[in-house]
């Protein structure tokens, strides 16, 4: 058994890919090492900026032996049969042997593969990852850039160290060979490093002020930047995105504090941390009171003999730059009014056969003071006048110069310069928070004016589309409206809004639009299910609650309670069994209809027999129930409506004991199938069982 050492030196791989470029690393090559037959112990990757490196422990010396068996053409066959059999097994006519197979001579090669030493798999396995490797972007280089067979890496690679216990795995690519040595820190260290084992690769590097795990580094991170804050008296910002990025960007981590004009204060705070963060990779901090400090935590990759004093110094000098662009255009912004900010979207295609922003917004416009103005249906009333003047300024903020630079901040700036302009603070709020929610743990706004506009903007954006038959497909969803339709489904269910969708598609169309109505419906049922099935409900119980009678139910928030009553129900002994009872009993009934027999017309009121003991129980439990049922049902209350259907699971599974449908007398059948359809109705009053699986 060997350690085995991989590392592929390069320039600077960006931070974002080397995470995937870890698991891709180990993916390659553990399915290298299956191929031949052989199998690691503990596989460990690195990354810094300029290598990838892989550690394999307990790798056997060699493969196994193999014996491999090929049945011939029958003894006898022409010989250009038998000569082709042994070509293509490698063997000559006096290594075939001859067995019995059922009763007849048959000719078998026998292939006996040795071992393989481990060096000589991976010496090919190496130059094959390479080849391999599935990076997001890759480039070529160098004079043999000019054809297109040439290597391609994220960045020019420079180096391979490949050691199987203490020996070099002789290997080559593109020009570039294996050997024992590698490089150190870009300034900390001159010089290459010799590299002996796989077993002293970290604690060489770490001596040459290289960390080669990236753990170690973000630990580093996250907490030489906690405690460089705290030195200072403030407290960190936590960002967990930062750590992992910070990481990837240094060998040697140095958190250190530096700080920046306070006048940059009175730009919004949402501001400052976008330029720090994603133009400088920057922490923020607060001070003891919660409020942004003037301050911030770089990531240097070098420890300075200054203890960073000139590194800090020219990192405040760079945001101080991008913060003053910032205030430009903080103070630049608010010299125009949002009202004349939005004059401008009629210059913004929103989409090719839908118009511009400005058509779009007022299509928001028209739908949001329609939803302020329902009654019945969950949604509180909203002041009109606001609610239109939010709405025809959602979307002014596209045309600023701060959301020009930071897309981010759209509806966040029109929120802030509405606050500027006095404007009420609920058309403020509103316009900053109409874009929410953006994803399953943002906050869900439940201020009436904002409820509004941010419903008028999603369903205006899904019904647009989907009029247009730009729907989602698979996995493409290039408008985003599966996350558009998330959107909608968390402001009903938050707010508890209980609205038909044909009803706002009708509006939003201004006729009766039956096909658009429907494909919503759909859509959002679909999306429902999915939703609810990370919550632990089924996504066929959710699609089986989706059915109200004979009709889709568009109310989405009653089919998701009904969902979890039903759930709840079929969880019960009494649920599962009724299911079984329901599935036997549409069984028979399909059958009959398929025969030609309409059960539907049977009638099961007037007998002319007297019923056996287990048909009048159930006569009599269907009675019973049924009112029961249907006022549950009528009044919203799913569980009481469960509790109801639970009374039928014991006559429905005796009927089945001791009643026998298919009786030979016509009137006994056809009144026994109408008893079935009966009971079938009784339970689609709820939900339809037929869509629940098992």
């Amino acid at each position: 058994m060997a350690d085995f050492l991989l590392e592929l030196l390069s320039e600077e791989i960006p931070a974002r890919m080397q995470a995937k470029a870890r698991a891709d690393l180990e993916r390659l090559f553990t399915a290298q090492l299956s191929d031949a037959g052989l199998k690691a112990g503990d596989v460990t990757v690195y990354s810094t900026p300029r290598r990838l490196a892989l550690i394999a422990n307990d790798l056997p010396d060699q493969t196994e032996a193999v014996s491999e068996e090929a049945k011939g053409p029958p003894e006898g066959a022409p010989d250009q049969a038998v000569d082709g059999f042994c070509r293509k097994n490698g063997v000559i006519r006096d290594q075939l042997e001859v067995r019995d197979v059922k009763g007849r001579a048959t000719y078998f090669a026998v292939i006996n593969k040795p071992g393989r030493a481990t060096s000589d798999v991976l010496a090919e396995a190496i130059p094959a990852i390479i080849k391999a490797f599935p990076w997001p972007k890759s480039m070529r280089w160098g004079d043999a850039s000019a054809s297109t067979e040439s290597l391609r890496w994220v960045r020019p690679l420079s180096g391979i160290v490949a050691i199987l216990g203490d020996d070099l795995v002789a290997c080559e690519i593109d020009g570039v060979t294996s050997g024992y040595e590698t490089v150190g820190h870009r300034f900390h260290h001159e010089g290459m490093i010799t590299i002996g084992n796989a077993g002293d690769y970290a604690e060489k590097l770490r001596a040459c002020h290289v960390l080669v795990d990236q753990a170690e580094r973000e630990s580093i991170v996250r907490e030489g930047a906690a405690k460089a804050a705290a030195d200072g008296g403030l407290e960190l910002v936590a960002d967990e995105g930062l750590v992992i990025e910070n990481a990837g960007l240094t060998e040697w981590p140095v958190p250190l504090l530096g700080g920046f004009d306070p006048v940059f204060l009175d730009v919004p705070e949402e501001v400052i941390q976008l330029t720090a963060r994603v133009n400088q990779k920057y922490f923020i901090c607060r001070d003891k009171n919660g409020k942004l400090a003037p301050n911030f935590i770089c990531t240097a990759n070098i420890d300075a003999t200054d203890g960073g004093k000139a590194i800090v110094a020219g990192n405040e000098k760079v945001l101080a730059a991008r913060l003053s662009d910032a205030k430009f255009f903080w103070e630049l912004d608010q010299k125009t009014a949002l009202e004349d900010h939005a004059q401008k979207l009629s210059n913004i295609v929103f989409h090719e056969k839908l118009g511009t922003v400005a058509d779009k917004v007022e299509r928001v416009v028209k739908l949001a003071e329609w939803l302020a103005s329902l009654e019945g249906t969950g949604l509180h009333r909203a002041n009109p006048e606001q609610t239109q003047l939010a709405a025809r300024l959602c979307k002014a903020d596209l045309v600023t110069e701060m959301v020009g630079e930071f897309p981010e901040l759209q509806g966040l700036m029109g929120g802030y310069y509405a606050e500027k302009e006095g404007l009420p603070i609920e058309v403020s709020n509103a316009i900053r928070d109409h874009y929410k929610p953006v994803g399953q743990g943002d906050e869900v706004p439940t201020d009436p004016v904002t409820v509004a506009v941010s419903l008028a903007d999603k369903l205006d954006t899904l019904f647009s589309f989907f009029e247009i038959d730009e729907k989602p497909t698979g996995s493409k969803d290039p408008f985003a409206l599966r996350r558009a339709s998330l959107g909608i489904l968390r402001l009903l269910q938050r707010n508890d809004i209980r609205v038909r969708m044909p009803l706002l598609s009708d509006f939003w169309s201004g006729k009766p639009n039956a096909g658009l109505g429907i494909d919503i419906v759909n859509f959002f049922h679909d999306r429902l299910g999915v939703q609810l099935k990370e919550s632990g409900i089924r996504y066929d119980v959710v699609l089986a609650s989706a059915q109200l009678g004979d009709d889709w139910d568009s109310i989405l928030v009653r089919v998701e309670q009904r969902a979890k009553a039903l759930q709840a129900f079929l969880e019960t002994e009494d649920g599962s069994n009724l299911l079984v009872g329901y599935k036997r009993a549409s069984n028979i009934l399909k059958k009959e209809t398929t025969a030609g027999v309409d059960p539907e017309q049977s009638n099961s009121k007037t007998l002319s027999y007297t019923p056996e003991k287990a048909e009048k129980a159930l006569i009599d439990a269907l009675d019973a129930a049924q009112p029961d049922v249907t006022a549950a049902i009528e009044a919203e209350e799913f569980e009481k409506a469960m509790i109801a259907l639970a009374h039928l699971r014991a006559p429905i599974d005796q009927f089945f004991e001791d009643v026998t449908v298919n009786d030979s007398d016509a009137d006994k059948r056809e009144a026994r199938l109408a008893l079935l359809t009966r009971f079938r109705a009784a339970v689609h009053q709820v939900a339809d069982f037929s869509k629940i699986e098992g």
